[in-house]
């Protein structure tokens, strides 16, 4: 349990507010047996055998004992019970088992988490996770300013700011008034918002408006900072992680629902023979039995034979009731747990870099996983290493990244490729490796365009410097991208070292040099690029900027145009592989002209009016006829296998949505990244908008588009969805509009029309209302994948819950029903045990219900043949052993072991996973086809011995036609069968099935011939009365003939239905395991991409601002503006590569539409805003 500094005191009256307990347990000790009881019963044959027992009581209508259904059901519930209770404690052991974070100084106490209260003053140290929800009171930078990391929020990695009140943040960290602090916080009530909050600080007479800017959420990382002190707002339960959390719902499968539907089904079978066999016996008792009254007197209970049929009715209830025995359930249960280990022991799903095996933390799902539809992913760890690396680049027309060899082919870069040499340049990132060495050498060889190249990402960004140790750098970036752009500077010789408000110091080559910092032109999602200016140590003002070459291509030099076409096409090749893109350009500003314009944007900046129309208008006078330097090229690295393992998913008929917190444009370049938008769909439609009305219109107009391209091609493209979109001027999110009740139904018709549906910008919520709205209207086997806290809610609400041990924490794996560490692990998890499973538990089941049948209904035959009376065909001992010794063992192995395709083959032929899909093996005809052999079964099984007995003596001549002889004969031919069947049944065969089935016959003959023994019979005489009964019959040859005929009939007309129907139609698998693997069908992609700003406006102005830094004179920057793209720098470009192509037509293209990956395969983008 991680531990807190925290103060003696308490506020707000803390004792009636929720304390800091995370209870992830479904169970407490009082609560155990209630609920589990509870979820038992709602299983109908639960219910079913409790009521069979309470008939047991009533000796007028029983003949069977009553321990013989109350062992079995007490031993079901117990070992279910034990199987609940230790699933839950095993998922809440790694919360319990948190790292602890150890801090004290002075006054301060470490206390566990779970004692934090509404009302304490904790502190925080860097890196240290939020306990809970805090007021920001003060921290260790200037103006209480401090970063937190929340990524197990909203899976953003990005940094976030946050700001406490000045009146507070002159508290420090001075005790004394720290102490004395007696402010009192009026909020709202605890919601699931996490971009909003409402309260009112009251203190020193004074009242101060608070909002999100001064909140700490709990799952927060504190970054950057070295300490702060926050009070608590709100703890445990209500705070804003766990309204997102959602409840722990009970989750059964849909094979076990099918089986509740399938017992009331029997049961009303049962129903059915027991009002027949009951109405035969008043009619027998009426008609006949009154014959034999004189010697066979009736007791004082029955007064006629109305009142007779009415017992036997309930006497028939009881024997019959085998039709769905008890040990069915644990049979079941034994299979899952095998399953679950199965899973567990799977070598080929640990990940040995971190020592994580798979686990499967639930044991009741396992053949859920067989039947998925629908899968729900996060992005960030997901798919993702969030792991940013300089890839490639194209500067002045040429490009460096790859290696060549002495020929001049290109070479495939491996682990054994040699990396350039950084050994000149003292603070090289050691992490970072780069191939090409020609780059090195152009920046050694002093090549101007390289150096000003490196220069620009070294000066063009918001990124913070620490330097613990000299020379040891750690950069706090907002993107990722922006880190990696950095760090590449870094190791190529110019060197970001330190920044002031005024100021950013560079290493350049082993020299120091400093810029006077004179402006920040910050980004947002509508200029889509950042530019700062400013003075070299000569004198020069420079403009510097970078952003997309849709929006960058527009404003530079008409000069430009040759290297602006060599460098989109450099910029197309890096596209279609998969890499993220970003143009640089850069300008020389005139002094007088700069002081100008500096002049209007002081004026521009302070007008209360239209100041952002008058701030991007003079941006966009600034940032024209720029010099074109070149274009980067970011590799997000995908986690090993993500592509393959979702094109695999796909070509099994698996729809895969994508759920992120991230920004639209991050979203699909990872989309094209990981396989999930592709060559064949020719177009991807985007929703997005601010308003319902937005939002209906653009739905409408998508799904029109949608169904259009549905019913003239197969092949229908893809459907990207904005839930909710950041305003960029104050940074707030706006609720989404495509999840109300009305436009629901519409937005989810449309996304199931797609192949590929990408929601970005989703809260945690949210996730879970998408996963809910899938369940409600599609009723499909739903599974959600994440590896953070802002996915638990949806974990919790799909069907089955993955969760991912990554790097945002533990909360995913709690909430989740299988864990493992790589998201690649997903195919074998369901392609592999989760078809197997499925699999063997319809075999399983098929099997049970027919033997069971075929085992129960010669009762219902033999009722015909004794007047009713209730009598059964089998002695009591094998009725109470058939079940639980006879054929336990066999049905198990098939259960276990059986497998129809290897995994390779299971791998290989991913169509094997749509009969699942389907719930083609067992489903009500499947039941329906097992009910109508084991009928046949029961028929043969009675009447051939019947029919054959009534004509055989034995070898001396005797008649052999007495009951025990005969229920002898019909038990024996019922194992014999039975045994055959499973054989039948059995496709993969160890020596475990051969030593179940041969051990379960020579059990069944050792217990039948010591049960007639005369050793037995002494010892206990009244319950094994009929001594040498299988001796006599089984040495008889008749018997021995009546048995095999029997058995032949029953096993040859499946044997003949099986034969043809696998001759004339086989299924994939019978191709498959009788013909071979089939050759697989493989599907190319294109990989496009573009450069992922960060998730909300930059740090530009803060930086220039000065209030993130230890620095006396402060540089104000302007805040940011707006300004439209326009689109003649790809008319010119298109007008060049039609004179270059000497022929070659090209269609006019959007300004706004996603570069494609080449000119022959176009992929068109409608974007709907």
């Amino acid at each position: 349990c991680s531990l807190v500094s925290k103060f003696f005191f308490y506020r707000f009256f803390s004792s009636l507010f929720q304390d800091n307990r995370i209870r992830t347990s479904k169970y407490n000790i009082f609560t155990f047996l209630p609920i589990n009881l509870f979820e038992q019963f709602q299983r109908v044959a639960n219910a079913y055998f409790l009521f069979l027992l309470i008939l047991q009581l009533i000796p007028q209508i029983s003949s069977l004992s009553w321990f013989t259904t109350i062992v079995p059901l007490v031993l079901v519930l117990t070992i279910t019970a034990v199987k609940d209770a230790t699933d839950d404690y095993v998922g809440t052991v790694p919360f319990r088992c948190r790292p602890q974070c150890h801090t004290a100084m002075l006054s301060l106490q470490n206390e566990k988490w779970m004692n934090v209260r509404v009302g304490d003053i904790i502190k925080l140290e860097n890196n240290q996770f939020v306990a809970a929800d805090l007021l920001l009171l003060s921290s260790s930078e200037p103006y209480g300013l401090c970063y937190v990391e929340t990524a197990e929020l909203d899976g953003e990695t990005n940094l976030k700011v946050r700001q406490a009140l000045t009146v507070t943040s002159e508290l420090g960290m001075d005790m004394s008034k720290l102490a004395d602090f007696d402010g009192e916080v009026v909020c709202e009530p605890p919601n699931n918002k996490l971009d909003r909050f409402v309260g009112t600080l009251y203190w020193k007479d004074s009242r101060y408006p608070l909002d999100n800017e001064k909140l700490l959420l709990r799952g927060c990382v504190l970054r950057n900072t070295e300490w702060c002190f926050g009070m608590v707002i709100f703890a445990g339960p209500q705070t804003k992680l766990m309204q997102n959390c959602g409840r722990t719902a009970f989750k059964r499968t849909s094979i076990e629902r099918l089986m509740n539907t399938l017992v009331l089904w029997i049961f009303g079978f049962l129903l059915c023979m027991g009002i027949i066999l009951a109405i035969g016996n008043s009619i027998w008792e009426e008609k006949v039995g009154k014959n034999f009254r004189d010697y066979l007197v009736w007791e004082d209970v029955l007064s006629n034979s109305v009142f007779s049929g009415f017992l036997t009715f309930w006497s028939y209830i009881i024997i019959l009731n085998t039709v769905v025995p008890i040990s069915l359930y644990v049979s079941v249960e034994v299979i899952r747990l095998g399953h679950s280990y199965f899973i567990n022991w799977d070598r080929k799903m640990y990940y040995g870099q971190r020592d994580m095996p798979a686990e499967a933390r639930t044991t009741t799902l396992n053949e859920e996983l067989g039947q998925v539809e629908y899968i729900f992913s996060d992005k960030t760890g997901t798919l993702t290493q969030n792991i940013m690396v300089f890839n490639k680049c194209s500067i002045n027309g040429k490009t460096y990244g790859d290696v060549y060899d002495e020929f001049g082919h290109k070479v495939e870069i491996s682990e054994k490729t040699p990396c350039v040499d950084f050994s000149f340049n003292p603070l090289r990132d050691k992490k970072f490796h780069f191939y090409d060495h020609s780059l090195v050498e152009a920046i050694k060889l002093g090549d101007p365009m390289v150096e000003e190249f490196f220069r620009l990402l070294a000066l063009c960004h918001t990124v913070m410097s620490e330097e613990k140790n000299e020379g040891e750098l750690v950069y706090q970036a907002q993107s990722p991208d922006e880190g990696a752009l950095v760090t590449a500077a870094r190791n190529f010789g110019f060197v970001f070292r330190a920044r002031t408000p005024e100021t950013i110091t560079l290493y350049e080559m082993g020299k120091h040099v400093t810029y006077q910092l004179l402006a920040i032109l910050d980004f947002n999602n509508v200029r889509k690029r950042m530019s700062v200016i400013v003075r070299n140590p000569v004198g020069q003002i420079k403009l510097y900027s970078k952003g997309a070459d849709t929006i960058l291509f527009d404003r530079l030099d008409p000069t430009n145009d040759d290297l602006m076409y060599t460098t989109s096409e450099h910029l197309n090749e890096f596209a279609g592989e998969g890499l993220r893109t970003l143009a640089l350009a850069y300008k020389d500003l005139d002094e007088e002209y700069f002081a100008d314009w500096m002049k209007r944007l002081h004026i521009a900046s302070t007008t209360l009016e239209n100041r952002e129309e008058l701030l991007a208008s003079l941006y966009e006078e600034i940032e024209q006829d720029m010099m074109l330097l070149g274009a980067t090229a970011i590799e997000d690295k995908l986690q090993e296998g993500v592509a393959e393992t979702i094109a695999c998913l796909t070509l099994s008929s698996i729809k895969i949505w994508v759920l992120t917190g991230d920004k639209l444009e991050t979203a699909m370049n990872i989309g094209y990244s990981c396989n999930m938008l592709r060559d064949d769909m020719n177009e991807v439609f985007i929703i997005t908008g601010h308003t319902v009305l937005e939002e209906r219109s653009c739905i409408k107009k998508v799904y029109l588009d949608v169904y259009i391209k549905f019913t003239s091609c197969p092949t229908v493209p893809a459907l990207v969805v904005g839930l909710w979109q950041p305003d960029s001027c104050v940074g707030i999110s706006l609720q989404a509009h495509a999840l109300e009740a009305d436009l629901e139904c519409l937005l989810l018709d449309t996304a199931c029309l797609c192949k590929t549906v990408v929601c970005c910008r989703v809260t945690p919520l949210q996730k879970a209302q998408v996963v809910e709205l899938v369940k409600k209207y599609k009723r499909a086997v739903t599974l959600a994948i994440g590896d953070g806290a802002n996915d638990v809610s949806m974990i919790k609400t799909a069907h089955i819950g993955v969760g991912i041990s990554g790097q945002e924490g533990m909360q995913a794996v709690l909430a989740s029903d299988y864990s493992f560490a790589q998201f690649r692990y997903l195919q074998r998890l369901l392609l592999v045990h989760g078809r197997w499973s499925y699999y063997r538990m319809c075999r399983f089941l098929c099997y049970f219900f027919y033997k069971n049948f075929a085992f129960t209904l010669v009762h219902f035959w033999f009722g015909f043949f004794c007047g009713f009376s209730a009598q059964t065909v089998y002695d009591q001992w094998f009725i109470t052993l058939f079940n639980i010794v006879y054929t336990s063992l066999p049905v198990l192995a098939m259960g276990l072991f059986d497998q129809d395709v290897n995994e390779q083959n299971s791998l290989r032929q991913p169509k094997l996973y749509e009969p699942g899909q389907l719930n083609l093996l067992f489903n009500k005809r499947q039941f329906f086809m097992c009910t109508l052999q084991g009928i046949y079964t029961s028929c043969v099984l009675f009447f051939i011995p019947y029919g054959a007995f009534s004509n055989t003596v034995r070898d001396d001549g005797s008649h052999i036609a007495d009951q025990q002889s005969f229920a002898v004969t019909i038990a024996t031919s019922l194992i014999i069968v039975v045994s055959v069947q499973i054989g039948l049944d059995t496709n993969y065969w160890t020596a475990v099935n051969h030593f179940y089935i041969w051990g379960s016959l020579t059990v069944y003959f050792s217990i039948l011939f010591a049960m007639h023994s005369d050793g037995i019979f002494r010892i206990f005489p009244s319950h094994f009365p009929f001594i040498g009964t299988a001796r006599n019959s089984l040495t008889q040859t008749s018997v021995w003939l009546v048995i095999l005929l029997t058995a032949v009939i029953c096993v040859m007309p499946v044997v003949a239905i099986r034969f043809l129907r696998t001759d004339l139609y086989p299924t994939l698998s019978d191709k498959v395991r009788y013909n071979g693997p089939l050759q697989r069908v493989r599907r190319t992609s294109s990989r496009r991409s573009a450069y992922a700003f960060s998730h909300q406006e930059g740090y530009g102005e803060l930086i220039t601002s000065g209030k993130n830094m230890k620095a006396a004179r402060l540089f104000p920057a302007p805040p940011t503006g707006r300004i439209p793209g326009s689109s003649s720098w790809i008319e010119s470009l298109l007008k060049k590569r039609t004179e270059m192509a000497s022929g070659a037509a090209v269609g006019p293209l959007n300004g706004s539409a996603e570069r494609s990956k080449s000119e022959n395969t176009p992929v068109q983008q409608q974007h709907i805003d």
